[in-house]
């Protein structure tokens, strides 16, 4: 350690040796290195002085050298993160048979229906999810840690077609005989969830660090709609299930990129209860203080 001090002591007198000098023999201020995780601070305190009368007089140059280390973010055993907040997009990957008599035969799920007519627009299903709180737990060194939390998952998705989801006298799906084309049609399916997941991060000792995270989530469904706006019938809002799971189970993934974070899910069962065999997924952006 002492080594490291005095090769840096030499290369700080070494750059004052080689800095320029104020020949008016006025003090120069003061200069700053930084070496990794330390601070070095040079000092001019200019004198002038003359040996014999009539001389120029010169400059008497003190240099001062002062070593500080940088302070660097320390983690605590536990860190709560408030309100954070998901922009992405929502899609399902369809395994449906459509060939099945139980789906597109008379009296099933969707009869005379295909794959083509259930397809989502890509850029207008959405995912929201608001985050009330998420906690990392040191287990570690604080490179590795448990994260939880709580909050809302709000999904969006928007049908291509004027498929219209029916609940009376029984759950199922039809094509809107009244209407050429919906402006907007809408499913919206929203949940209570809860995240755990096994944090690792590569640089504990920065505030936006380097790591992803793993693991599964808990999600209830507390509210579901479908919205439809067309020509004939205007502005309608429908809310029920529509035959969907009330729990939805995920695999989850989110990965840091210093201010840059990212998130993943997949969910581990079918999307609805029978008839359509959908998994939905999303992906997007964090908005995130860690």
């Amino acid at each position: 350690m002492k080594g490291m001090y005095l090769a840096l002591l030499g290369t700080a007198v070494c750059l004052a040796s080689l800095a320029q000098t104020d020949t008016t023999g006025k003090p120069t201020g003061t200069d700053t290195i930084k070496v990794g995780n330390m601070i070095i601070i040079k000092k001019h305190d200019g004198k002038e002085k003359a040996d014999q009368p009539g001389e120029k007089k010169e400059t008497d140059r003190e240099v001062q050298i002062e070593i500080k280390k940088r302070k660097s973010h320390k983690p605590s055993n536990v860190s709560t993160n408030w309100w954070i907040l998901d922009l992405g997009f929502a899609n399902v990957n369809d395994q449906t048979d459509y060939a099945s008599a139980a789906v597109t035969g008379p009296g099933g799920y969707f009869p005379g229906g295909s794959r083509n007519e259930m397809s989502l627009r890509n850029g207008k299903s959405v995912n929201v999810n608001i985050w009330f709180f998420q906690q990392r737990v040191n287990m570690i060194k604080h490179v590795v840690n448990l994260q939880y939390g709580l909050g809302v998952e709000l999904n969006n998705y928007r049908f291509e077609k004027n498929v219209r989801f029916r609940y009376d006298p029984a759950d199922f799906i039809e094509r809107d005989p009244l209407v050429a084309s919906y402006r907007k049609n809408k499913l919206a399916a929203d949940y209570v969830t809860l995240p755990v997941m096994l944090n690792f991060n590569f640089t504990p000792q920065k505030k936006n660090g380097y790591g992803f995270s793993a693991g599964v989530s808990a999600g209830y469904l507390y509210s579901a709609r479908q919205k439809l706006v067309s020509g004939e019938n205007g502005k309608e809002k429908i809310r029920n299930d529509f035959n969907l799971q009330p729990w939805k189970l995920s695999a989850i993934g989110e990965l840091n990129l210093g201010a840059a974070r990212l998130y993943g899910s997949y969910a581990l069962n079918n999307m609805f209860r029978s008839g359509l065999d959908q998994t939905p997924y999303t992906v997007g952006l964090r908005l995130s203080s860690w």
